[in-house]
């Protein structure tokens, strides 16, 4: 999604207490930053906070780490987390935002961090053929997610894109990962996850796009 640049979103983002601008420093080493051991769940490409916000307020047992690469959306992201703990009179202190290029995300995780969860929601489905290792589901960035996932984590992944998500399954397949829960319709699934409908998630709702999903184990 392209946005506009936002002036105020870079110097908010600095005076955050939630946000990390230098991540790679905690590599190996993030349950220091939360200061207990709780498990770490990551969503990559968190745009405007809409979805990571409304499910790190209600779970206080689980530390959350939200990735983006662009300052206007993290500052959005920051923004929208703080209405959300208000609004639940909750201090924020099980979550963390932070600017990086998901390409070099061993970069920033190891396997000492076992992360337990990573969902992708919604990300760009480089549909050329040239383009396409940039994808956040591609084989190559889940041998590098495999690489800092703790034993039995799961990635839950949602899109409105055919093409990336029938390739997408094919992915997870070539990559060892056990797809434990697929739909087509994830609107009309019974019993498939508590989801939490995105901004992005609602307007192809209403556009009558069917949305894709799975949930896949390592």
């Amino acid at each position: 999604m392209r946005i506009r640049f936002k002036p105020w979103a870079r110097p908010e983002l600095e005076a955050s207490k939630f946000y990390i601008d230098n991540p790679e420093e905690y590599k190996g080493k993030w349950l220091t930053l939360f200061k207990n051991k709780n498990p770490i769940h990551l969503e990559l490409g968190c745009g405007k906070g809409g979805f990571i916000s409304q499910l790190a307020v209600y779970s206080s047992d689980i530390n959350y780490i939200a990735i983006d690469l662009v300052d206007a959306m993290l500052g959005l992201a920051k923004r929208k987390i703080e209405e959300e703990y208000k609004f639940a009179n909750r201090e924020i202190d099980n979550i963390y935002i932070t600017r990086y290029d998901i390409e070099r995300i061993n970069n920033i995780f190891s396997e000492e961090d076992g992360i337990e969860r990573i969902y992708i929601n919604f990300c760009n489905p480089w549909p050329r053929g040239k383009h396409r290792k940039k994808r956040l589901t591609h084989t190559r960035q889940l041998e590098k997610y495999k690489e800092f996932l703790a034993k039995d984590a799961k990635i839950f992944f949602k899109t409105d894109d055919d093409g990336l998500f029938n390739d997408s399954v094919n992915y997870f397949k070539e990559t060892g990962f056990t797809i434990e829960k697929l739909t087509y319709d994830l609107e009309n699934e019974v019993d498939f996850w508590d989801n939490i409908e995105t901004e992005h998630e609602k307007m192809f709702k209403e556009q009558g796009i069917k949305i894709k999903a799975l949930i896949a184990s390592i």
